[in-house]
């Protein structure tokens, strides 16, 4: 091997073993430091939709095709709606989850165990009913108040949508006894059969304008939408509620659908996540709701969603930071795992290196004695022998082995910087010897 590349190798090494404590220090701080904040989120969530054909499906296929870009798989677990999705995050069965407000009894330990990203859009309180039931009320005119709907059939949807809780709550503001109405509880798709057939007067079902049911339901003919026209004192009455105006044509233009301005009442949809549901997680949804819900729609002036708005729960501080401002510096031109990992990562790899740069200086003085000893040792033979020439006759003895001192030390290999002790170990054997060398010489 050439001697140059030799000299790099053993300096490299020396470097290495000079360095080798404090750099297993700090992997170890690292390590220890990643595992406790645990940077990465799991490449797998489940989030709780809906029924086959709702709104809250439709947007949880949108969130898992987001989320694709990033390596996350979502897994779309179908539920019977809002107060089904709650009981799937009380579960621990979803990690994300739709809850309409309003829907749900909320207990003391659903603030604990749930954090809210943030309200997503408004479920209007869609109230269809057939033509031919407003001649049962013995008026032939429109339906507008929930008091008219006595001694009609209707269908409230399953307990696990909530709206059946919603409506009770409606219906007892109305001081209207159960026992007034042939209520049923069949699901959304069943029940909407069983209305258009006839067999019942009206549905009622909350979702957003998105659905594919309340497209259809509102452009049927023969099928009316419930004008709510006390929508603002339902509001003033139920936090939960807020009033959606649904515009003059604005289903069809050409047709004019509707017919004229229709005023609901509409609880707002937040998305629900357990508390353990890894932080950058909650932070790619809540940036995917901006994506999402953002644009305008019926019922929204666009940016108007995501907000904070009517939360039945508190507000992660990853969906607030969303909410308020746009995708991080380094998420807008790094992957997201290496954004994500510098985020989550950047105080305490400062506080390691505020750590580490004070006992760094440690190393050049270590790399330098490592050196410098290889020298060095062989100064106490070097000495040793010195010390011996003085009560010694045999002169032989001494001078072969500071012959086997000079073989060795021009065997040894040191860094360019550090030639001169090389050299002057080497001068020093050479005066030992000049000193031997005058000893064993006869006297004139």
């Amino acid at each position: 091997m050439p001697k140059n590349i030799r000299y790099t190798l053993l300096s490299l090494r020396d470097l290495a073993v000079s360095a080798g404590p404090f750099v297993v220090l700090a992997v170890t701080l690292l390590i220890l430091a990643y595992w406790w904040l645990d940077p990465n989120p799991p490449k797998r969530v489940t989030l709780a939709t809906g029924p086959a054909q709702s709104a809250y499906e439709e947007f949880g296929k949108r969130y898992a095709k987001i989320l694709a870009t990033e390596g996350i798989e979502v897994v779309l677990l179908p539920s019977q709606g809002s107060a089904h999705n709650l009981q799937l995050l009380r579960e621990g069965k979803a990690d994300l989850g739709f809850v309409q407000g309003g829907t749900s009894d909320i207990n003391a330990t659903d603030a604990e165990n749930l954090t809210s990203l943030g309200s997503l859009f408004v479920e209007p309180l869609w109230l269809f009913y057939r033509e031919e039931a407003a001649q049962k009320t013995g008026k032939n005119e429109a339906l507008n108040s929930l008091v008219q709907l006595q001694g009609l059939r209707i269908n409230l949807g399953t307990d696990g949508s909530g709206v059946p809780s919603l409506m009770g709550k409606l219906l007892e503001s109305n001081r209207i006894e159960a026992t007034s109405l042939t209520i049923t509880t069949l699901d959304q798709t069943p029940a909407t059969v069983a209305f258009l057939g006839g067999e019942l007067d009206a549905i009622v079902f909350a979702s957003a304008p998105e659905s594919l049911m309340v497209q259809m339901l509102l452009q049927t003919p023969g099928v009316k939408l419930m004008n709510f026209t006390q929508s603002e004192a339902y509001s003033k009455r139920f936090s939960f509620l807020s009033t959606a105006r649904l515009p003059q044509g604005v289903v069809d233009l050409a047709r004019n659908i509707p017919s004229e301005d229709v005023s609901l009442v509409a609880p707002t949809t937040s998305l629900i996540a357990r508390s353990t549901t890894h932080p950058a997680l909650v932070q790619l949804f809540a940036q995917a709701g901006n994506v999402i819900h953002g644009p305008a729609g019926w019922f929204k002036e666009a940016r108007e969603f995501p907000n904070r708005n009517n939360s039945e729960f508190p507000i992660s501080k990853e969906a607030e930071r969303a909410i308020k401002n746009d995708a991080p510096l380094l998420q807008r031109y790094l992957p997201f795992w290496v954004a994500n990992l510098v985020e989550r990562m950047w105080l305490v790899m400062g506080i390691i290196i505020a750590v580490m740069l004070p006992l760094s200086r440690v190393v050049p003085p270590l790399y330098e004695f490592r050196v410098r000893s290889r020298i060095f040792r062989w100064y106490g033979q070097l000495r040793d022998i010195e010390n011996r020439i003085e009560d010694t006759r045999d002169t032989g003895a001494l001078i072969a082995e500071l012959d086997a001192l000079e073989h060795r030390a021009e065997k040894i290999s040191v860094p360019l910087s550090y030639t001169d002790e090389l050299y002057a170990l080497r001068a020093n054997i050479h005066l030992v010897r000049k000193k031997l060398q005058r000893l064993e010489a006869p006297s004139p």
